[in-house]
């Protein structure tokens, strides 16, 4: 049909422009009326056949577009596809090696050592049994690795070796021009002792007065362990990752019977004597203005269900720059906003965290300031480089890696000179990055995992860039990272807490032993010296047992 009018227009268009000026001299009015009609009936046909045209083309780049709209989709989501596929695979058929977690890497490596050592020393005797033979030309000495040193502190047990005789055999004396001196390092098991305590009574027979030195105040009353037993277990179980049951086996080598319900009754006596301290330890830690915080899953035992649920433990460090570190953890059933409100009611400053929304409540509350971590966005990228070979995804490592660059050279400044190198050398680094960032996220697709990634950093950009504006602020969250990895290692030995109140009982002990290892104290040395003090020490000077207070006895 359209063709049909089309050529009945394009017929009529030719008898129109085959008329001439002349050939309407003859035509009377009525005629050129007619005639007049038939040309504007003619315009408007072929007016209502452009429009007509014109609405084709229009439906047309329509579904074109629609077209392209749904491929740009279909090829975002086979990308995520594609990426996450790539990623499971990653994770199940990939060298073993690098499969491992830290520690199953380090026990690899360990066998390696072993296995090498064994081997060595095996071709070492199957050369000595061979025959000998003629000195062959010497290769060059390889160059021996050097030893490092062994630790001043430790006591030094000497041995002399002298020669029988130091008469030579010419009958004369000879003399002493020198040592060789080689140390090796020994170990002492663990060794169980016995304090006798041992108070005399002295008596007046013709007053019939009794005089007896009182017996000391100790930890557990009435109880048969001394302080450093207790901190032993404590150490074992809390920074060492031994469950109870691995302690009970271990002591009974040396032929001690302790029981797991006896060490686990110790941890609650001792749990609640320190508890005067860890509140100290909880104000010292929250009197900072500048806070990290962070979470992880813990099992806890459900008796009712007879299974575990999760539960969460709450990390909370002073900043990474404060010259007095400190950590104090949390112990809750839940992952629940409410709960970091509650524990961080009476602060105020600037609380360093991941996007988790669950401190979205206590950042609107006034006097608590954001701050972002750039590692979490670094690891956005770094996924998208080792999975998918991004090249928008290294050019953003590369310049986060120039941000950092500039971190570890003003590490040990003071907070002041920190800011003033940062807003010298690193914001043209950090506006520069947010001008490519937004450039970036205009030519990617949507929905595909480097939009997702730009996308996250750009939304956390003014939380991320409160370094430029407060020295004492880090550009990342990893220290307090660092300190809830003991978490992590210690539920794969011990599984899961017991109760919420065990929960709370290893919170406890955690903050103030890994307190004491960030400032550079030995833990049992530590633990000890406080179980010992106190039980007599007054509440008035209980700040002097702090771990970042805390000095030795001599």
């Amino acid at each position: 049909m359209r063709r049909r009018r089309g050529a009945r227009h394009n017929e009529r268009m030719l008898d129109l422009r085959e008329l001439k000026a002349e050939d309407l001299k003859g035509l009377d009015p009525s005629q050129v009326a007619a005639l007049a009609q038939q040309m504007l009936a003619h315009i408007h046909a072929q007016d209502a056949h452009i429009g007509e045209q014109a609405r084709g083309i229009q439906e047309r780049d329509q579904r074109i577009e629609n077209q392209a709209r749904d491929l740009k989709y279909k090829q975002a989501k086979l990308e995520k596809v594609t990426f996450e596929l790539a990623r499971l695979k990653a994770w199940r058929f990939s060298a073993r090696t690098e499969t491992m977690n830290a520690e199953q890497r380090q026990m690899f490596e360990e066998a390696l050592a072993e296995d090498q050592a064994d081997l060595e020393a095996q071709l070492e005797e199957l050369k000595a049994q061979l025959p000998d033979k003629p000195p062959a030309k010497e290769p060059p000495p390889k160059r021996q690795p050097r030893r490092q040193a062994l630790p001043a502190h430790l006591r030094r047990v000497e041995h002399r070796h002298e020669p029988d005789s130091t008469v030579c055999g010419c009958g004369r004396q000879m003399e002493r021009v020198g040592e060789d001196v080689s140390e090796k390092l020994d170990i002492v098991p663990a060794e169980f002792f016995v304090h006798r305590h041992i108070r005399g009574k002295w008596a007046c027979r013709c007053c019939n007065a009794l005089v007896q030195e009182p017996a000391e105040p100790s930890v557990i009353d009435k109880g048969i362990a001394a302080p450093g037993f207790i901190a032993h277990t404590m150490v074992s179980r809390f920074v060492d990752h031994l469950p109870y049951y691995r302690q009970e086996t271990i002591n009974a080598r040396s032929r001690v019977h302790t029981p797991r319900s006896t060490l686990a009754a110790m941890a609650g006596g001792t749990s609640a004597t320190v508890a005067p301290l860890l509140q100290a330890h909880k104000a010292f830690v929250l009197s900072c203005a500048v806070l990290h915080a962070d979470e992880t899953p813990v099992a806890m035992l459900d008796p009712g269900a007879g299974k575990t649920k999760r539960a969460y433990v709450w990390a909370y460090a002073r900043g990474a720059f404060d010259p007095h570190p400190g950590v104090i953890y949390d112990f809750r059933v839940s992952r629940a906003g409410r709960h970091p409100q509650e524990f961080l009611k009476k602060w105020s400053g600037t609380l360093v965290v991941d996007d988790f929304s669950g401190y979205d409540g206590l950042l609107k509350l006034e006097g608590r300031i954001e701050a972002g971590c750039l590692a979490h966005c670094r690891r956005r990228f770094d996924e998208l480089v080792k999975f998918k070979g991004s090249p928008v995804a290294e050019e953003a490592l590369q310049r986060i890696a120039t941000l950092y660059k500039i971190e570890r050279g003003v590490a040990e400044l003071s907070n002041e000179s920190r800011l003033a190198i940062r807003q010298q050398l690193a914001k043209p680094h950090w506006e520069e990055l947010h001008v490519w960032l937004q450039l970036q996220r205009q030519q990617v697709p949507d929905g595909t995992k480097i939009a997702n990634a730009i996308d996250y950093t750009l939304r956390r950009w003014e939380a991320l860039t409160r370094c430029l504006h407060d020295g004492a602020v880090a550009v990342d969250n990893n220290s307090i990272e660092n300190l809830i990895r003991p978490w992590a290692l210690g539920r794969k030995s011990w599984l899961f807490a017991g109760s919420e109140m065990g929960g709370e009982r290893a919170a406890a002990m955690m903050s103030l032993l890994q307190s004491a290892r960030l400032n550079g104290h030995e833990p049992w040395a530590y633990f000890k010296d406080v179980l010992t003090r106190l039980p007599a020490h007054p509440n008035s000077r209980i700040e002097e047992l702090l771990p970042h207070r805390w000095q030795p006895q001599p």
